[in-house]
C-alpha cells in the first residue's frame, strides 16, 4: 500500500493505537532505567508520514519497541544494527530480550511489552459477552493474578494505568450481568481496586489509596470474600500508619483480623497491619505478642507470592521496622539482615530491607548506612523507587544530618536531585 509508510505499517501489524505505540516506546526507556521520553502520538504521526525525522536515539528505541531492525521500519541510521551484525536478539512479546552487561550478568526478562496485552484480552471478551458470562469471570481472575504477581517488575504509575483500564472495562458487563455473574465480577473489580490502593500509595498518593481500598474493602464485604475484606483494612491500616492517625490504624487491623482466614492471612494482618501500630504506640509488650504469634504461624504456613501474598522476607521486614521504632537497633539490624537474605536481589522488599537495615545501622556507622542508601539509588531507577524506598531514604538523610561524613553529604545531595515520583502538573516523573 504506497500510502502507508513502512513506520506505519508495523504500528498497524502490531494492532497498536500510537498513543499504545509511544507507551511501548517508554517501556523500552524504563526498562533499561532510563526516564521515559517526550514521545508523543503527534510526533509519531509526523515519522510515520515522512514530515520530520526521528533521532537516532528515537531509531533505535522505537525499532525495539517494536521488534523489528531499524532498516524493516525505514529508519536506518549508522550501525544501529549494522550489515556485519547478527539478527536481531530473540523477541518476547515483540521485546528485545536485553543483552549481557559488561559484567556478564543475564538481565531477566521483562513483562513489559506483555502487560497491554492483558487489558487486551479483557476487552476482547467483554465485546464478546457484553452482559458478562463465566468465562469473563475467569478471565478477570487470571488478570488480577497476573496484575499481583507481577507488581513488582513494573514502576507503579506504568502498572496503575494497566489496572485502572481493566476495571473499567468490567464496569459496563458487571452491570449487565445476571446476579452470579455480576458478584463474580465485583469481586475481581474489588481486587482490582485493591491494587489500585496500593500502586496509589507507592506514588505516595496516600488520600487516592484511601478511596480505592475503602472500595476494595466494601467490594469484599458484599461479594462475601472475607480474604479480600481483610487485606484491604490491612492496607487501609498501612495508609492511616503513614499518616499517623494510630487509632484508624489499629481499628482497620483489628477489623481486618476478625476477617481474616486462620493462618497465613492472619499472620500477614499481624505482622503487616497490627504491629505497625502497637510499635508506633510503645506498646512494647503487645507488640513482641503479636511478633510471637505471628512467628508461630509462619513457621507452618505455606507462603504465598504476589502483592496479596505473605512470606518470611516481608514477614521480618516488618518485624524489624518495629524492633527500629521500639529502638531496638541491634536487634532491627540483626531482623533486616534475615529479610535482605530471603528476598530477590533488587526487588523492592530488598530495597526496603537494606534500607530498613542502613536506618539501624546510622547511629553507630553512620559512613555505612549512607552507604548502603547510596547503593541503591545507584541500583534502583527513580520510576521504580517506590514512596515509601523514599521515605526511608528522607529518614535515613535527617538522622545522618550532623554526621558530618562524606558519604552522608553526597547522599543528601543524591536525594534532592531525585526527581519526584508524580509532578506537580499530576503526571509521572
Amino acid at each position: 500500500m504506497p500510502e502507508l509508510t513502512a513506520l506505519e505499517a508495523w504500528r498497524l501489524a502490531l494492532g497498536w493505537s500510537r498513543p499504545q505505540a509511544v507507551r511501548e516506546v517508554a517501556a523500552v526507556y524504563v526498562i533499561d532505567g532510563l526516564l521515559p521520553p517526550g514521545l508523543t502520538p503527534a510526533m509519531l504521526c509526523r515519522y510515520e508520514h515522512g514530515q520530520d525525522e526521528p533521532g537516532d536515539e528515537y531509531r533505535l528505541m522505537i525499532s525495539r519497541a517494536y521488534g523489528a531492525r531499524p532498516d524493516q521500519l525505514g529508519l536506518a541510521t549508522r550501525c544501529l544494527w549494522c550489515s556485519t551484525c547478527a539478527s536481531p536478539p530473540q523477541l518476547h512479546y515483540g521485546q528485545h530480550q536485553r543483552e549481557e552487561t559488561n559484567t556478564g550478568r543475564k538481565e531477566p526478562m521483562t513483562t513489559a511489552s506483555g502487560l497491554p496485552a492483558i487489558r487486551e484480552s479483557v476487552q476482547w471478551a467483554v465485546l464478546d459477552a457484553p452482559g458478562g458470562s463465566p468465562a469473563l469471570v475467569a478471565l478477570a481472575e487470571a488478570a488480577v493474578e497476573h496484575y499481583a504477581l507481577n507488581y513488582s517488575k513494573h514502576p507503579p504509575a506504568v502498572l496503575l494505568e494497566e489496572v485502572r483500564g481493566t476495571r473499567n472495562l468490567l464496569s459496563t458487563a458487571t452491570a449487565a450481568a445476571d446476579r452470579e455473574t455480576a458478584r463474580g465480577l465485583r469481586r475481581q473489580v474489588g481486587w482490582l481496586s485493591a491494587l489500585l490502593g496500593n500502586l496509589a500509595y507507592h506514588l505516595d498518593d496516600r488520600a487516592g489509596a484511601r478511596t480505592h481500598l475503602t472500595l476494595a474493602g466494601a467490594l469484599g464485604e458484599s461479594t462475601q470474600a472475607p480474604a479480600l475484606t481483610a487485606w484491604a483494612s490491612g492496607a487501609l491500616a498501612m495508609v492511616a500508619t503513614a499518616r499517623r492517625d494510630w487509632d484508624h490504624a489499629r481499628q482497620h487491623a483489628q477489623y481486618g483480623l476478625e476477617h481474616a482466614p486462620e493462618g497465613l492471612r492472619r499472620a500477614q494482618l499481624l505482622g503487616w497491619a497490627l504491629l505497625p501500630t502497637l510499635a508506633a504506640l510503645q506498646r512494647a509488650s503487645e507488640a513482641d505478642d503479636v511478633v510471637s504469634e505471628s512467628d508461630e504461624i509462619m513457621r507452618s504456613a505455606t507462603e504465598l507470592p504476589g502483592r496479596f501474598g505473605y512470606d518470611r522476607a516481608e514477614h521480618r521486614l516488618h518485624v524489624a521496622e518495629a524492633h527500629l521504632t521500639l529502638e531496638r537497633f541491634d536487634r532491627a539490624a540483626d531482623v533486616a539482615r534475615e529479610s535482605i537474605a530471603a528476598a530477590p536481589a533488587e526487588t523492592p522488599g530488598w530495597v526496603a530491607a537494606t534500607l530498613v537495615l542502613a536506618l539501624a545501622e546510622a547511629r553507630d556507622t553512620p559512613e555505612e548506612a549512607a552507604a548502603r542508601a547510596l547503593d541503591i539509588l545507584d541500583l534502583i531507577p527513580p520510576p521504580r523507587l517506590r514512596a515509601t524506598a523514599r521515605s526511608r531514604l528522607a529518614r535515613l538523610e535527617r538522622l545522618l544530618d550532623h554526621s558530618g561524613t562524606n558519604a552522608a553529604a553526597e547522599l543528601a545531595e543524591r536525594l534532592r536531585r531525585l526527581p519526584a515520583p508524580v509532578r506537580a502538573d499530576g503526571t509521572a516523573a
